[in-house]
């Protein structure tokens, strides 16, 4: 009953995570993946970010935004992985309620600003498909500045009023989170007021965020395809559409997660499920990112070839 449930309310100082397996076997197994998983997507990273520092002739916009983008990468793994790391290790699998707040902020304004800059990117690359005179132009320094800031600073308030709204609601005990770091579906079922205008407002604003920058980025795309369509010989439609491949691999795979994560807050999934797609967009994607942009691109070889041999 509710007021039974209503005596139970103590301030709650610090969640317990569940994470995934109490065999001590499978935690050492998954510390280890996850560890060389997060270490290779620190080192590819931060590999890109130095590439593109480093080699004048990838000073341009699309190398600048791919730069950003690494950043962001680490930043968000490090938001979580670390933290999962520790607790894998751990006998107490414990984190403080700041500390949860500060992983949810950091989670939400980061996934939100990746959002926002893969839409940038998007229309980064249609200016340079379907408007190629205009590019140097409409991408200057200054809008390319503008455009990468904007997709920061948008994140960074993205990620205020979900933050502030499940701060504001109350736990009871037990205090144990079926999850591996603090999400908002898993502390939403741990709450015991009423989350109703809580889940509708985060609904509501993932909807928004997620549907503006997919909308944004599918119709950039769907007009470099057209554009891409009417280019004469095979070839070139082969070398234009190499200059927006890696980019379109990393939105699918981002935004393959992302719907999967939100469509299923209003579908009560198995934990276990919940986990495994969380595994995906925390500890493989950010891995992915770099892969992608490595292997797919020849400039970014070449380039990494010339700093590799003058050092």
């Amino acid at each position: 009953s509710s007021s039974q449930k209503m005596t139970n309310v103590t301030a709650v100082l610090e969640f317990r995570l569940l994470g995934f397996s109490s065999n001590p076997h499978v935690q050492i197994l998954l510390f280890t993946l996850f560890l060389v998983i997060y270490i290779l997507t620190i080192l590819g990273n931060v590999t890109i970010i130095s590439v593109v520092t480093l080699e004048p002739q990838l000073h341009s916009p699309m190398y600048k935004f791919i730069k950003n983008l690494s950043f962001l990468e680490i930043f968000y793994t490090t938001t979580v992985v670390p933290k999962m790391l520790a607790n894998l290790v751990a006998k107490r699998k414990s984190i403080s309620f700041s500390g949860c707040m500060a992983q949810l902020y950091c989670f939400v304004a980061l996934g939100a600003a990746e959002c926002y800059l893969l839409a940038v990117m998007a229309y980064d690359r249609f200016l340079a498909v379907c408007q190629p005179l205009h590019y140097g132009v409409a991408m200057t320094p200054g809008s390319y500045i503008r455009l990468a800031l904007g997709s920061w600073l948008t994140g960074v308030f993205t990620g205020l009023l979900p933050c502030l709204m499940v701060s504001r609601l109350n736990f009871c005990y037990p205090d144990l989170i079926d999850h591996f770091f603090c999400d908002i579906s898993p502390l939403l079922k741990l709450s015991c007021s009423d989350t109703t205008v809580t889940e509708v407002v985060i609904f509501i604003l993932s909807l928004l965020v997620l549907c503006s920058c997919f909308l944004l980025t599918l119709f950039s795309y769907l007009l470099i395809i057209l554009s891409i369509l009417k280019i004469p010989s095979a070839s070139g439609k082969r070398t234009t559409f190499s200059t927006c491949s890696s980019h379109l691999t990393v939105v699918t795979i981002y935004y393959a997660t992302m719907i999967s994560m939100y469509v299923r807050l209003t579908h009560n999934l198995s934990s276990e499920l919940n986990k495994a797609v969380s595994v995906l967009y925390t500890v493989v994607t950010p891995l992915l990112n770099p892969v992608i942009y490595s292997l797919r691109n020849q400039a970014f070889k070449k380039a990494l070839e010339k700093i590799v041999l003058r050092h």
